[in-house]
């Protein structure tokens, strides 16, 4: 057993574990989130994914010895019901989620996508979240839901555009 501290969601986190154990175990079982989820174990189905130091990684094969000193965000410090993340508002809007298993996976995926390449390609995008499951089939629906929040982060780059959008169009762009 060893202590390993890192920051979770921006609030430093301790925790004694062994340094092999999985940061999925860890933060579900020992730091109790409800966020990411057990999918298959073996980082293929994408439901564990957090961002480690900014990039999305499958959070069932990461030990948690290599996360030490490190930043890890999960959904829950992606966004907040009050200030959601241009992915989960657009998830929301296109009403995606099914039976929400895979959510996490996919919206952390295509954050970190559109943070590192903001104006993807639809080849792009399709790239950037190929592996990911959802037995669900909502796989247009997210496909959707990743273009406008595109949308979104494009609007809230150009704030004085949005409001002259609306008044020509009587809808947002």
């Amino acid at each position: 057993m060893t202590r390993v501290e890192f920051n979770l969601d921006g609030r430093p986190v301790s925790v004694t574990a062994d340094p092999a154990t999985p940061l999925l175990y860890v933060l579900r079982n020992d730091l109790k989130l409800n966020n990411p989820h057990f999918g298959c174990g073996l980082a293929q189905c994408g439901a564990c994914t957090v961002h480690l130091a900014g990039a999305p990684v499958r959070s069932c094969s990461v030990p948690l010895g290599s996360v030490a000193g490190q930043p890890v965000t999960t959904l829950r410090g992606l966004g907040t019901p009050e200030k959601p993340h241009p992915v989960q508002q657009a998830y929301v809007l296109e009403q995606v989620p099914q039976c929400g298993y895979c959510v996490n996976g996919w919206i952390m995926t295509a954050a970190a996508l559109l943070r590192d390449k903001p104006h993807a390609s639809e080849s792009e995008i399709r790239e950037g979240l190929a592996g990911l499951k959802c037995r669900c089939g909502t796989h247009l629906s997210i496909l959707r839901a990743v273009r406008r929040a595109q949308e979104l982060m494009h609007r809230a780059e150009a704030p004085d555009s949005a409001p002259e959008a609306l008044a020509q169009t009587g809808k947002p762009t």
